[in-house]
């Protein structure tokens, strides 16, 4: 049996974007297409763990740890979504509490 890092959950969604960066060196990607580019990679990783879920309970898989490794990868890649997604709220914020 393979066990994975804790950090291989955001390994995959970190690789494509690098990948993609790496690639796109003389064509800079915009802010909102790298944002959108992980919510894909979260998303994908969501419908890993649904298929895996889905599979355990019809039968067509049998190893339950497969399944739960898959749904802690997404909980854990939705975790980090939402706490950027806080990060960004507070820093707008900030800003919007600034006096010019």
């Amino acid at each position: 049996m393979v066990v994975g890092k804790v950090s291989g959950a955001l390994q995959g969604i970190e690789s494509r974007e690098v990948a993609s960066l790496k690639k796109s060196d003389k064509s800079e990607k915009s802010f909102s297409e790298l944002v959108g580019g992980f919510l894909e990679g979260v998303n994908a990783l969501q419908k890993e763990a649904d298929q895996a879920i889905q599979d355990v309970v019809l039968g067509k898989e049998e190893n339950l740890h497969q399944a739960m490794i898959a749904l802690e990868k997404a909980n854990l890649a939705l975790e980090l979504t939402v706490q950027v997604r806080n990060k960004v709220v507070e820093a707008y914020q900030e800003i919007m509490r600034m006096q010019v």
